[in-house]
């Protein structure tokens, strides 16, 4: 369930709840394939996932809620992918640039799925700050695994890769909006997975 107004964290759920949660975002995922952010509605999110709309609303208080959790669902998939076929380059900005092109042709592949996720990203206010910082906390961490098995990086390295992050949301969107090509996506991260030096020593 969402943190409300950035409070304390909710209790942790029952194995039920955990189940009821699991049909909304597979009901959510199955809807927003047929037609991206607009065939979202959560009365037909409700009855797919037979459960009660109000049940629906106490779990998710907003479509841009669900699709931005939805969103991280899909991203902690695809850490446990990374995890079991990490990168094999040598330089840790290459590694990085390509597990991050990994996650976008993951993105790819289900074009209006991405479409609706990152519409909600965009979207969202701070009613959704839980959510949306933990989207952003995942992809960290997916970032930092492809950095290597270094020491836990410091503040230098971890403004490195907000900047990467924010490099791949962006390229994300300006992909899904038709200006941008796989090639310039590719360029732009590579590029910027190397001018922000993550083999470099942490300036701190």
């Amino acid at each position: 369930m969402a943190t409300q107004h950035g409070s304390q964290p909710p209790p942790p759920m029952t194995e039920r709840q955990e189940e009821r949660r699991r049909r909304i975002l597979d009901a959510c995922v199955r809807l927003a394939r047929r037609g991206g952010f607009d065939a979202v509605q959560m009365r037909e999110v409700a009855e797919l996932s037979q459960v009660a709309l109000g049940t629906l609303y106490r779990y998710f208080p907003s479509k841009v809620h669900l699709l931005v959790a939805t969103m991280e669902d899909q991203l902690r998939q695809l850490h446990r992918t990374l995890h079991r076929r990490p990168p094999t380059e040598s330089d840790p900005a290459a590694r990085v640039a390509t597990t991050l092109m990994r996650a976008f042709h993951a993105m790819q592949r289900e074009p209006d799925l991405a479409e609706a996720m990152v519409r909600a990203l965009t979207f969202a206010d701070r009613s959704v700050s839980a959510e949306v910082d933990s989207v952003s906390r995942l992809t960290t961490a997916i970032i930092v695994d492809a950095m290597g098995p270094a020491a836990a990086p410091g503040p230098g390295q971890l403004s490195a890769v907000r900047v990467i992050e924010h490099t791949w949301h962006s390229a994300l969107i300006t992909w899904l909006s038709g200006r941008a090509s796989i090639e310039q996506v590719r360029a732009d991260i590579e590029t910027a997975c190397r001018l922000v030096g993550l083999d470099a020593a942490d300036a701190g």
